[in-house]
Formats: structure tokens, sequence, C-alpha cells
């Protein structure tokens, strides 16, 4: 990782990982912010809370949503989430669609990625 790690921010709508992949990219010392964005009529909300180097895109389905978690609400909702959500979903860097990935692949994936943008150009030779 550079001395200096880029901003990254997590959106997506709930359920989808977002803090779980938070907490993990922290630990390992990443800077994160997560960007509650799902409950905000704030198109562009990710971009003036945090103005990310790098904004990573969580999806799920409802049927994968009804699995991780109880919720009392239905596909209208994550639809009206999707919409809010829209602006960031076209300028992410990374989406990543969570149902059939473990927390652990979430973090992999999204690590890898970060790693790989980031990664300073003589890291190889180093040593």
């Amino acid at each position: 990782m550079p001395p200096r790690s880029p901003l990254v921010a997590i959106v997506g709508p709930c359920t989808a990982g977002k803090s779980t992949l938070v907490r993990r990219l922290e630990a390992q010392g990443w800077r994160v912010r997560h960007v509650a964005q799902e409950h905000s009529y704030v198109p562009y909300m990710w971009q003036h809370i945090t103005n990310p180097d790098v904004l990573v895109y969580l999806d799920v389905t409802i049927e994968q949503a009804r699995q991780r978690r109880r919720i009392d609400w239905g596909a209208e909702r994550l639809a009206a989430q999707a919409e809010r959500l829209a602006h960031a979903r076209e300028h992410a860097d990374l989406y990543l669609l969570t149902d059939d990935l473990s927390a652990d692949e979430v973090f992999e994936r999204v690590e890898a990625y970060l790693r790989e943008r980031y990664a300073r150009p003589d890291a190889d030779t180093e040593g």
C-alpha cells in the first residue's frame, strides 16, 4: 500500500455488505468511508461527503437480502434505493454484485483492486 492510501468510499443498498467491507478494509489500513446514500435523495451525496479517490458500489438482490437479514421491506424499497444510488453506480470505479460472494471474497476482490490500482511502479523491484 502506498504511504498515504487513497480515500475509498463504499456505497450500495442495505444488506449489500458495506459495513463489513468497511471494517475489513480499515483493519488493513485503508482510508474508507461508508456513505449511507441509499437513504438520501441527493444523487451526488457520495461526492459531496467524501470526494473519494475510489468509489466502490456493492449490490444485492432482494432474494439474497432476505437470506442475509430479517427485513420488513420488499423489492420496492430495494428498487427505490437503487434509484437513489444510480448516480453513484454510474460513477463507480468498481461494481460488485455480492449475492454469490462471501464477505471474505468481497474483501479480497476489493482489496486486490485497490492494491493493483495503487501499487507503486517500483514495488516489484524493492527488496
